[in-house]
């Protein structure tokens, strides 16, 4: 059981780590597709750092300014170029795709996988078979504390929810829509730096092109599952989790019984199928909402139709 626990929360800590970051952005008004790209330039950039400077916290500083800056391009093309959000962040995921090869490749001459001497601390022997786990682990639940916080009790958040949901008003009462998603998006910056860190230093020390496989658009579809809201946008990453734990389980257990590839998709198939039910769900709400809007339409037709009663006249109409 305890490796099943194991298992879960070091796939699902990168993965909750980059849901944060699509949270904020999304209350900000932005629908950031770019998290795939975030997340694989702060993996790349942490393992580089680590070789380059031989300092765990270097690496992940370094990796945290690089994460910015995309996400300060990605407010730029956005914003000020007045860009499609949804291309936009397609673009920057090609970008981290491709520039992470370009640069592992320019570094160090070759396109394999770079191994790093050492990664993100454990947690030790003190916290028993959970000390295999890196305090990135440990750290997550305050993470998730500290924005349910952020964004449901402080003017801070209250503020990025009226600018991200009624640009207009906000910009009323002197807030400035612009400089808030700035601000947004530049701590889903810092969040998928941290994603990324753990996902390449957490356990396995090493960074190979493509290793987020798609975990970005899962963060995504998380955000999407949770309403946006922190904790919800947790658990669904969780679940995502779960599913690609058990599966990595049936191919210890199976072997080569169970077709790899089959197990590999199993988040995504469950991500596509439970986006399926999301909006089959809404649609539903929207038939239900539509059929209440016409009752109480006909019904107000139905009494302004009525005949009125003589007694209840306009005066200048009484005989």
């Amino acid at each position: 059981m305890n490796e099943i626990i194991i298992a879960i929360l070091r796939s699902g800590t990168p993965l909750i780590y980059v849901t944060l970051a699509g949270v904020i952005a999304q209350r900000a008004g932005v629908w950031n597709l770019g998290l795939e790209g975030l997340m694989i330039i702060g993996a790349c950039a942490t393992i580089v750092g680590i070789m380059l400077t031989n300092s765990i916290v270097a690496a992940i500083l370094m990796a945290i300014l690089i994460c910015v800056l995309a996400s300060v391009l990605l407010w730029f093309v956005i914003d000020r170029l007045k860009a499609n959000p949804i291309i936009a962040g397609l673009g920057l995921t090609g970008l981290g795709l491709g520039g992470t090869a370009l640069a592992v490749q320019s570094i160090f001459g070759s396109q394999a996988s770079v191994t790093a001497p050492f990664g993100i601390p454990k947690l030790g022997p003190a916290f028993g078979a959970y000390g295999v786990l890196s305090i990135a682990v440990a750290a997550m639940p305050f993470f998730v504390f500290g924005m349910w916080v952020l964004l449901r009790r402080t003017r801070f958040g209250l503020r990025l929810a009226a600018c991200g949901e009624h640009p207009f008003a906000a910009r009323s009462v002197g807030a400035n829509p612009s400089r808030m998603r700035l601000v947004a998006l530049a701590i889903g910056g810092v969040l998928c730096a941290l994603g990324g860190a753990e996902l390449a230093a957490g356990s396995l020390q090493f960074f190979a092109q493509g290793m987020t496989a798609g975990r970005g658009f899962m963060a995504f579809a998380a955000v999407i599952f949770g309403a946006s809201h922190p904790v919800g946008a947790t658990f669904a990453a969780l679940f995502f989790a779960v599913v690609g734990a058990l599966g990595i389980r049936a191919q210890l257990m199976f072997g080569d019984k169970i077709p790899h590839d089959l197990l590999q998709a199993l988040p995504s198939r469950d991500c596509l199928r439970r986006l399926a039910f999301r909006q089959a769900a809404r649609r539903r709400e929207g038939r239900q909402l539509l059929r209440r809007t016409q009752g109480s339409i006909g019904r107000h037709h139905e009494v302004r139709a009525a005949p009125s009663d003589p007694g209840c006249l306009h005066p200048g109409h009484r005989r």
